[in-house]
């Protein structure tokens, strides 16, 4: 029987919270001003590297566990929520529809070809979820997304991202340059990066690289591609579920496990679309989801354990190669089909 006294006991307080979280707050910080003059890398790729080399060279002790976990779980669900007040669902829609096809056919490959290639890599299965998440709808955002669901190791969630960071690197530099080769117009050129391209950031940097027209189309397909973060989480929470029961875990709870905080984006999305919102105070949250973010990435960094990484070998950035490059490709090819190159 759970008494008062005991779940205060078992459930750390804000004071013991205290050490991690403001050691994840201040390293954000520096990330935050680092990705503000770095934006190709952005702050939470810098949050989680720092975060990944503070936990490696000086090993913070145990008084700072708690913070970091609470950072790294609670905060990361409370910038998802956030990011819903950046996103208006239905100019989304309206402005992407046309990309939908492309999108979906990009997604099915990236998620067929994690499980595929993954399989035959040796790579387990969080691991290539994580990585066939961040290729097919949003790079680190979907992998923060996904995170709180299925519960993979630190180490993991930290490798998935540097993967994915690394190729969208890749496709900033060489992107334009093939758009170029292939004499894409503005509008294929923006369909092809809005849907193989994984960060936002990443998108509008070879989008307005190549064009002006380019950029604004390619941010408005990524904003599409980002919405289906929404069903891949509650089919992701589904089969946790069944995979819990069939387990027989003994604190099995399907509203447990329910992704609840994808409900509460939705909650904030739909007010967004409302208008009702002052251009100011959106601009704020905008700014609030993306700290809390880089926030809940660094602490994920300071919880991961480098020799883990670097024993997993080269096998999951071969994984990320495979499918982006399997991404990139069946987005070229179903725009040749329909005509759209």
């Amino acid at each position: 029987m759970n008494t008062p006294l005991a779940t205060a006991v078992a459930r750390p307080s804000l004071r013991s919270r205290a050490p991690g979280l403001l050691l994840a707050v201040a390293i954000a910080l520096l990330a935050w001003w680092l990705g503000r003059r770095l934006p190709l890398i952005g702050g939470p790729v810098i949050g989680i590297l720092l975060g990944i080399a503070v936990r490696n060279l000086f090993s913070p002790d145990a008084r700072f566990t708690p913070g970091i976990a609470f950072a790294g779980k609670q905060v990361l669900q409370w910038s998802i929520i956030a990011l819903g007040f950046g996103l208006s669902l239905t100019q989304v829609a309206k402005t992407g529809l046309e990309s939908l096809s492309v999108t979906l056919v990009t997604l099915t490959v990236a998620f067929t070809t994690a499980w595929a290639l993954g399989r035959w890599l040796g790579v387990h299965d969080k691991l290539k979820v994580l990585i066939g998440v961040g290729t097919a709808i949003c790079g680190g955002s979907a992998i923060a997304a996904v995170t709180p669901i299925i519960k993979p190791d630190d180490h993991d969630t930290a490798f998935a991202i540097s993967t994915i960071f690394l190729f969208n690197v890749v496709a900033v530099l060489l992107f334009p340059l093939l758009g170029h080769l292939l004499h894409l117009s503005d509008l294929g050129f923006g369909l092809w990066a809005g849907t193989a391209i994984n960060d936002t950031s990443s998108v509008v940097a070879a989008g307005y690289s190549y064009s002006h027209a380019a950029g604004d189309y390619a941010t408005i397909v990524k904003l599409t591609r980002a919405t289906l973060i929404i069903p891949i989480c509650l089919i992701l929470a589904f089969a946790t579920a069944v995979r819990e029961k069939k387990s027989g875990a003994a604190d099995f709870s399907l509203r447990r496990i329910f992704p609840w905080f994808i409900l509460w984006f939705l909650v904030a999305s739909a007010i967004r679309t409302t208008g009702l919102i002052p251009a100011a105070v959106l601009l704020a949250l905008h700014d609030l989801a993306e700290f809390l973010i880089i926030v809940a990435l660094t602490a994920i960094g300071l919880s991961a354990n480098l020799r883990r990484m670097i024993a997993s070998g080269p096998r999951p950035i071969l994984l990320g190669l495979g499918v982006w490059a399997a991404v990139s490709v069946s987005s070229l090819a179903v725009q040749l089909l329909i005509g759209r190159l």
